[in-house]
């Protein structure tokens, strides 16, 4: 997979990241740790110059994103109804239709973490059913700042309820139902591979999907 120039420069800079975070973690000598807090300024410095924004306005992620090691988990919840269409939402960042899905919190397992995406972001009350793989967000083609790990649940709306207000509808422009060759064109990046994966499991192929290396 082609990268530009910003991707990789990127990259080097989430490494930098977990590099000062596992750094800053065990050190214990007042040296290294000055070092290792030199280092992640270098890496929010990297950041800075591949957004184009200014230092100071990647600051505020010193404490949530700079000072965690090892990359980021994220998931989606894949709800596929006894029809065999699969809830997509209509992302307000963007446009692009995608599952429903975010950030795993600390506390929760990444299926419980997807049923809770779903419900805020599209008001379905669903439940996990399988896993359908964990993806490389460098390799799966979503676009982030960070390297992610990407959990995919196939999940399965329960009795069609839904809350009238999702609490986080202000992240969605809209939300539909769309079956397996139908789906809307202009889908986010990141889900043109998941999604696919996602049928796949519905229509009985139980083999969870992992990424290769980048080498292999």
């Amino acid at each position: 997979m082609m990268t530009t120039v910003a991707e990789q420069i990127a990259l080097w800079a989430d490494k930098l990241r977990d590099v000062s975070a596992m750094g800053l973690y065990f050190s214990k000598n007042i040296h290294d740790q000055a070092a290792f807090r030199t280092v992640q300024t270098i890496a929010m410095e990297m950041l800075a110059l591949t957004a184009g924004k200014a230092v100071e306005q990647i600051e505020p992620l010193r404490g949530p994103i700079f000072s965690r090691p090892t990359p980021l988990a994220a998931g989606d919840a894949a709800v596929i109804d006894g029809e065999g269409r699969i809830l997509l939402i209509q992302r307000a960042d963007n446009g692009k239709w995608a599952m429903p899905g975010g950030a795993l919190e600390v506390g929760e397992t990444p299926a419980e973490g997807v049923v809770r995406e779903a419900l805020e972001e599209t008001g379905v009350h669903c439940r996990p059913i399988s896993l359908v793989g964990v993806f490389d967000s460098r390799l799966c083609g979503t676009t982030s700042r960070h390297h992610l790990y990407q959990f995919v649940f196939l999940c399965e709306p329960l009795d069609c309820r839904e809350v009238a207000d999702p609490s986080h509808a202000c992240e969605v422009q809209d939300r539909g139902w769309f079956p397996e060759e139908g789906l809307p064109e202009n889908l986010d990046p990141g889900h043109r591979l998941r999604i696919p994966e996602a049928f796949r499991m519905w229509h009985g192929d139980g083999r969870a999907f992992f990424d290769q290396s980048v080498s292999g």
